[in-house]
Formats: C-alpha cells, sequence, structure tokens
C-alpha cells in the first residue's frame, strides 16, 4: 500500500476524543483554592494530552469511578493541562515535578500523591484516602 493511501485512510478515521479520557473538571486559575475553602476534598491530575503515563492513569482512575459512584458523589476530580499550567503558581507552589503527578487535598493539606505511577492498587489507595477524607473520617 502506498504511503499517501495510507495516510488518506487515516484521515479519514474519527479523531481520538481526548477530552472523553480527561479524570475531571479542566483547570481555571482559582478553581481549586475555591473547592477547598469550601471544605471539599480535591484530587488533583496534572496531565498532558499527549503523555502516555498520563493517559493510562486516567484509565485507571476512569475505571475506578465507574465501580464507586462514591467518589464522583464526594471528590472534586480536576484536570490541570501540564502544557498550560506546568510553570504557573497552581503547579510551582505544591512542588509539582512533572505531568502525570495525581495528588490529593483537603483544606491546607495535601494527603497523598503519585508521580507517574500507573499501579491500580496505588491510584484506588489514593482514591480511597480522599473518599475517607471527604467524608470527615
Amino acid at each position: 500500500m502506498k504511503r499517501r493511501t495510507v495516510l488518506a485512510s487515516l484521515a479519514a478515521l474519527p479523531a481520538l476524543s481526548l477530552p472523553a479520557l480527561a479524570t475531571g473538571t479542566d483547570y481555571t486559575p482559582g478553581l481549586i483554592e475555591t473547592a477547598l475553602a469550601e471544605g471539599k476534598t480535591v484530587f488533583v491530575d496534572y496531565a498532558a494530552d499527549w503523555c502516555s503515563t498520563c493517559a493510562k492513569q486516567e484509565r485507571v482512575i476512569n475505571a475506578l469511578r465507574d465501580q464507586n459512584p462514591k467518589y464522583d458523589a464526594n471528590i472534586l476530580f480536576v484536570r490541570v493541562d501540564w502544557d498550560a499550567y506546568g510553570n504557573a503558581p497552581v503547579s510551582t507552589s505544591r512542588k509539582i515535578p512533572r505531568r502525570s503527578t495525581l495528588i490529593v487535598l483537603k483544606g491546607d493539606k495535601e494527603l497523598g500523591r503519585i508521580v507517574a505511577g500507573t499501579s491500580e492498587a496505588d491510584i484506588k489507595t489514593l482514591l480511597d484516602t480522599a473518599l475517607t477524607a471527604s467524608m470527615g473520617a
């Protein structure tokens, strides 16, 4: 098959919907601080659309959220676009080292962090930490 034919065939395929992979509300300045001031527990996903580790994390997070609706009922999920906010205070003030970092926040405390990890067990533990914090335990 000629390269032009292959490229034309690929162009005809439906585009991959990256927003469907997103774990939560897209970050806007002040969103996390407002939620924390309201007493919410916030799960923050620092991610980039092009990052394969981020995509794997998002698949795991979404699968776990599908299995346990209490996560969505009690935790605010925020996705910070690393390309847009990697050098912004939302990242630098929390010493986020890279994209594919997941953190849980409650009040003025960071309750947990995963950097570049994709283990379902580790991500579930982080989600359970957030759920426990959100329920006041």
